[in-house]
């Protein structure tokens, strides 16, 4: 069993804000039984074009100091984290928008790319593509024996990347967004974020058997709280809107929990998609007969 805290913040353009605010959870966390801490997409560095006006804005030596002292932290408190940062590259070229992966040892282990920023390509990009550079692996880490795969925000879109990471053999997902700081009028009446992201988690969890924590900046307006699902698709616990919070949850590798489509899933997979025999019968092959 993998004690898992789902960790939400109003993520901002203040490192040294945002370091503290993760600090503080990372110790709830761990007094609370937790292996591994998962936050928000950008949590460290705050979301370029959102957070703050551009990439050219990071304070790169004041990130770094950020995740030494999470690293720090993850160590003293023998936790696992998974925390959202910017990642330098070098010369001119923008950042990836990442998450860093923190052993309980207090060693940047692993780190996932986000691979579809949002956007148009070229030589005049937009949104996500105007300020970072998409990545292009794929990242499966084991915290306690639990194999745990990592995917950011908008690659949410591309149900082939739920399907590789289940090929990979991923129990866990984290997936870690940014959907805040946005206008009053898209919370109240065009916010189809609040139902479209756990809908299309909880069918990612049903569909691919993987136990999911979703994890959300809360920076007003936040269009949902993070909340975790089991892998039979059912939300087993969520946090409140707008409000920094905890949720604590157990990955529980005997739980007795439907896998409706176990049966068949590794034959479609390998692109076998059908179950059960199929017919060598001449009415079966027409297709234009009562």
């Amino acid at each position: 069993m993998l004690k898992v805290a789902t960790c939400q913040f109003a993520v901002a353009g203040d490192v040294a804000r945002n370091r503290d605010t993760i600090l503080g959870q990372i110790a709830e966390a761990a007094a609370r039984g937790a292996r591994l801490a998962h936050f928000p997409e950008s949590a460290l560095s705050g979301y370029a074009g959102v957070d703050l006006p551009g990439s050219d804005q990071f304070d790169w030596p004041a990130l770094r100091a950020g995740m030494e002292a999470i690293a720090a932290a993850a160590a003293r408190h023998c936790i696992w984290v998974v925390v959202g940062s910017a990642h330098r590259l070098s010369g001119a070229a923008k950042p990836h928008n990442s998450l860093y992966v923190v052993s309980d040892e207090g060693r940047i282990v692993d780190r996932y790319d986000k691979r579809f920023c949002t956007g148009v390509a070229g030589p005049e990009p937009t949104l996500d593509l105007c300020h970072y550079t998409p990545g292009d692996q794929a990242t499966v880490f084991e915290v306690d024996g639990v194999r745990c795969g990592l995917l950011i925000c908008y690659d949410y879109r591309f149900p082939e990347l739920f399907r590789d990471l289940k090929r990979r053999g991923v129990e866990l997902l984290l997936h870690s967004y940014h959907n805040a700081r946005k206008d009053r009028e898209t919370f109240e009446h065009g916010n189809l974020w609040k139902d479209v992201v756990p809908a299309v988690m909880m069918a990612a969890a049903a569909q691919n058997y993987f136990w999911i924590s979703a994890t959300n900046s809360t920076a007003e307006y936040s269009l949902w709280p993070s909340f975790f699902v089991q892998p039979d698709g059912l939300v087993t616990g969520r946090l409140g809107w707008h409000e920094p919070g905890v949720l604590v949850s157990e990955v529980r590798r005997d739980a007795s929990i439907w896998d409706a489509p176990g049966t068949w899933r590794d034959r479609a997979l390998e692109g076998r998609l059908h179950s059960g025999d199929v017919a060598d019968d001449p009415r079966s092959r027409d297709r234009t007969c009562y």
